[in-house]
C-alpha cells in the first residue's frame, strides 16, 4: 500500500479507512492532504486569461461593515429550496466594492501567513485579529441568512476560512461536511462567499442536489491515502443519475450548503486566483461528537476548552443574530 506523503506516521497507521486518530498537524497541512485525495489527472494546456474586474472606488472598512449589518431579503422560496436541495445560491448578497475590499484583505492575510508555492491556500480564525473579516464573519446579514435557513433565532460560529485556489490548482474531492466537522447535529451549514465572479473554468463549488443524496454515499469506504473515495462517490452518482449544480457564480452571489450536502469544486484553469471566504455556523446547543477523527483537522483550535460530548459555546463561538 502506498502511504500518503502528507500524513504523519501516526495518522498513516492502520488500514486506508482507519481515521479514528485525531489530526496531529496544522490545518494548512490538513488541506494539502485532503486536496491530494481528488481523483483525475492534472489538467494541462494554457490557462484562461481573466482580466481583473474594476469595482470602482473601494468602500472603507466601516462602509463594508455597514453593508453587512443590513438584513438580506431572503424569500420563503429560497428557504424551501435550501431544505429540499441541501444548498441554495443567493444573488446580490454583497456589492462588488465590498467583495473587492474583502478580497484584498484576505490576499494580504494569506500572503503574510501561507507559503506562496502552495496551490490551495487556506487560513482560519482571521476574525480574531482583523476587524474587517470580523464584520463579515459575525455580520447580521450572513449570520441572519444562516439562522433563517436553519430555522433558528441565532447561530454560533464554528470558524472562518480564507480559501484561495491558485491558477492551475486541481479539483477538490467530493465530500460532505458532516464527515468533517466534529459537531453532533444536522443543524450546521457553511456560507461560501466567492470574492469575484467565478466562471466554471475557475472551479466554483458544485453541489449534488437533494437533501438525502448523502445517504447514497454514506457507506462508500473512505481512503486516507488515495483517490478511491472520490472515485467511489462519482461512480455512485453516475449510477443513480444524481443531478449536480455546477454553474458559475455571478459577482455578489454566494451559497449556503448544509453539512450533509455532498459537494466538490473543479480545478482553477484561469490566470486568476479563485478566492472565497467560507464561514461555518451551527445552531445553539450543538455538542462535539463523542469521538472526533483526523478528518476533522485541528478542531480544538476552533472550539477551545470543549471536549467530546460537550456543548459548543466557547468565546470563539459567539452567538450571531440577524
Amino acid at each position: 500500500m502506498t502511504t500518503n506523503p502528507h500524513l504523519s506516521a501516526t495518522t498513516a497507521a492502520g488500514t486506508a479507512s482507519d481515521v479514528g486518530i485525531e489530526w496531529d498537524r496544522g490545518n494548512d497541512q490538513w488541506w494539502n492532504w485532503y486536496m491530494s485525495l481528488a481523483d483525475g489527472p492534472a489538467a494541462d494546456g494554457p490557462l484562461l486569461e481573466i482580466a481583473p474586474a474594476d469595482p470602482g472606488p473601494l468602500p472603507s472598512d466601516a462602509e463594508v461593515a455597514a453593508e453587512l449589518a443590513e438584513p438580506y431579503p431572503l424569500t420563503a422560496a429560497q428557504v424551501a429550496s435550501y431544505r429540499t436541495e441541501s444548498f441554495v445560491k443567493l444573488p446580490g448578497v454583497l456589492t462588488p466594492g465590498a467583495l473587492a475590499r474583502l478580497r484584498a484583505r484576505l490576499r494580504e492575510l494569506l500572503a503574510a501567513a501561507v507559503d506562496p508555492e502552495v496551490g490551495f491556500q487556506s487560513l482560519e480564525m482571521m476574525w480574531l485579529d482583523d476587524p474587517l473579516v470580523a464584520s463579515a464573519v459575525l455580520s447580521p446579514r450572513v449570520g441572519g441568512i444562516a439562522a433563517a435557513l436553519l430555522g433558528v433565532d441565532g447561530v454560533r460560529l464554528y470558524h472562518d476560512n480564507a480559501l484561495s485556489k491558485e491558477p492551475g490548482a486541481g479539483r477538490t474531492p467530493w465530500h460532505y461536511d458532516a464527515h468533517h466537522f466534529p459537531l453532533d447535529s444536522a443543524a450546521v451549514l457553511t456560507a461560501w462567499i466567492p470574492l469575484q465572479a467565478t466562471p466554471r473554468e475557475m472551479g466554483p463549488l458544485a453541489f449534488a442536489r437533494g437533501a438525502r443524496t448523502w445517504e447514497l454515499v454514506r457507506d462508500v469506504e473512505f481512503d486516507k491515502h488515495g483517490t478511491s473515495y472520490d472515485r467511489g462517490v462519482s461512480a455512485t452518482f453516475r449510477a443513480h443519475a444524481v443531478a449536480v449544480e455546477d454553474g458559475p457564480f455571478a459577482t455578489g452571489e454566494m451559497s449556503f450548503h448544509s453539512a450533509h450536502c455532498v459537494h466538490t469544486a473543479g480545478a482553477n484553469r484561469t490566470t486568476a486566483a479563485r478566492m472565497a471566504l467560507a464561514t461555518t455556523y451551527f445552531a445553539d446547543g450543538v455538542r462535539v461528537v463523542p469521538a472526533p477523527t483526523m478528518v476533522s483537522g485541528a478542531w480544538r483550535t476552533f472550539v477551545p476548552g470543549v471536549g467530546p460530548g460537550e456543548v459548543v459555546a466557547s468565546p470563539r463561538n459567539p452567538l450571531i443574530r440577524g
